[in-house]
Parts: C-alpha cells; structure tokens; sequence
C-alpha cells in the first residue's frame, strides 16, 4: 500500500490517480476533505501534517509514503511512519534545499528527518513550477497582459505532470533508494518568453509590463511569508548556474524527455481566455 499525503494538490492527485489506474493499493491524505470523489478504490483520509499522530490511521498497513514539506515536525512524522511499517519514504522538496540552504531551512529539515530516519528514501528537488504562471491568468484575461519581475531571466520550468511522472516511477519501481533528484523543464526561459509562449497558445497578442522588484515582493507578500518571498525573488532575479541548468533526471527516470511548457501552456490555455 502507498500513502499519498497532498493528495488533492497538483502533483499528489496526479500520483494518486495514476497508481490507482495501475491497480496499486492507495490511501489519499489531504488536510482537508476533497471536494470531488477520490478514484475508484482510493481511500481518503483527513490528517494534518503538523500532527504527525492523525496520519496513524492512514499508515496502518503503508509499505511506502509520498511526502510534502508540511508542518514542523518531520521527526514525528517518520516515527509514526516508521512504527507502522513503512519502507521507503518519497520526499517532494525543492531544488532550494540545495541551492540556496541558508534560505530554504524548512525542506532543508524535512531532507535531514528523512535521510536520518532508518527508512528507505528518495528526494525530489523540482525546480519552479510551470504552474505558477497561474498567477497571470487575472491580468491575460482581462487586459491581456502579463507582468512580472526580471523580463529576461530564464529559468528551466518544470510541468507538475511530470513531477508525478517521477514520483510515480520512484514509488513502484527498484534502484530509487538513497538518491536525490533535481528536476527541471527542458529549457530555460525568461517571463517575457513564457508570455510569448502563452500567447501563442491562446492565438491573440499578449503584452509583457516589467515590475520592479518592490513590485513584485509587494504581491508575493499577498500568498507567502516575507522569508520565502524574498527566497523567491533571489532565484527569479540572480539564480545560480544550478538553477538555470537543465537537468537530465526527467528524462533519465522516465526514458522520455520532460514536457516542453508550450504542452503546458497548450493543456492550460482555457483557464486563460
């Protein structure tokens, strides 16, 4: 059995769905109810990270747990893992963690916890989210127009589906054990260029508007901690090499190349128009 907790999340519900659609035996834990029908066979359970004791139930029988960097005790979730049996643990961390520790000490922990814990694991460290171009649709749909900081610096975005596709091939197959995986889109690319990619996946004109820093912080300030929008912005505006290399753990797991963000703008481009 597998326990995936962030199941209703953007990759925990794709993981979730494609190991039941295999026939593997799944629990699916999100801190809150799910607001549609988990898939068939799929049990959900109710718990919250930040009490390691109400993941008890859903682990009761678990060989292998899918884990997010929730909560703040990492420790207590692993023992409670751990005295039910799981074998190996799955960490979705960040590529933070070893780019930039000093500013990313909460997956930083969780990665710790996990190698320390006796278990069996694997980290993933994807990059920045194709999905984070979500935070446009407001602005594309309304003036048609895309504003962001640092027109053109490129970072290698990476498709959520792709990050379940590795999750997944972690989850149920041999050698994953003890290996830490950064995961990238197969390109680099500024915000002026996604914003050119979206237009053409939409077919109309798009109009890019630089912000100034300040700008910017202002609005990540809105959805994130002042530590972790300050992090951000670092990456976004000065990334090392690391973080605008192109990985080849996608494709080296999957035998495929990773998903170009035109596929990601192509399946997305409804919520833009």
């Amino acid at each position: 059995m597998i326990v995936i907790t962030g199941a209703t999340g953007n990759v925990g519900r794709a993981v979730t769905e494609q190991l039941a659609a295999a026939g593997r035996q799944v629990v699916a834990v999100s801190r809150n109810a799910p607001t549609s029908e988990p898939p068939a066979g799929v049990r959900h359970h109710v718990a919250d990270l930040a009490d390691p004791a109400s993941l008890t139930e859903a682990l009761v029988g678990a060989q292998a747990l899918f884990l997010l960097v929730a909560g703040d005790d990492p420790q207590g979730v692993l023992q409670v893992a751990a005295a039910a049996g799981v074998r190996h643990v799955v960490l979705l961390s960040s590529q933070g963690a070893g780019t930039r520790p000093e500013a990313y000490g909460h997956p930083v922990a969780f990665e710790r916890a996990v190698k320390e814990s006796g278990m069996a694991w694997t980290v993933l460290r994807p990059g920045g989210f194709a999905t984070n171009t979500f935070q446009w649709i407001e602005g594309v749909r309304t003036r048609r127009e895309v504003a962001a900081p640092f027109a053109d610096v490129a970072l290698p975005p990476i498709d959520p589906a792709d990050i379940a596709d590795v999750a997944v091939a972690v989850l149920t197959e041999e050698g994953h054990h003890g290996r830490t995986y950064e995961l990238t889109g197969p390109r680099a690319l500024s915000p002026r260029e996604r914003a050119e990619v979206l237009a053409g996946a939409l077919g109309e004109p798009v109009r890019f508007v630089e912000q100034t820093r300040d700008e910017a912080r202002a609005g990540l300030l809105h959805v994130m901690p002042e530590p972790v929008a300050d992090a951000t912005l670092a990456i976004l505006g000065t990334p090392t090499p690391a973080e605008q290399a192109v990985g080849s753990d996608v494709e080296r797991i999957l035998g495929r190349p990773a998903r170009t963000f035109a596929d990601w703008a192509a399946r997305h481009v409804a919520a833009f128009r």
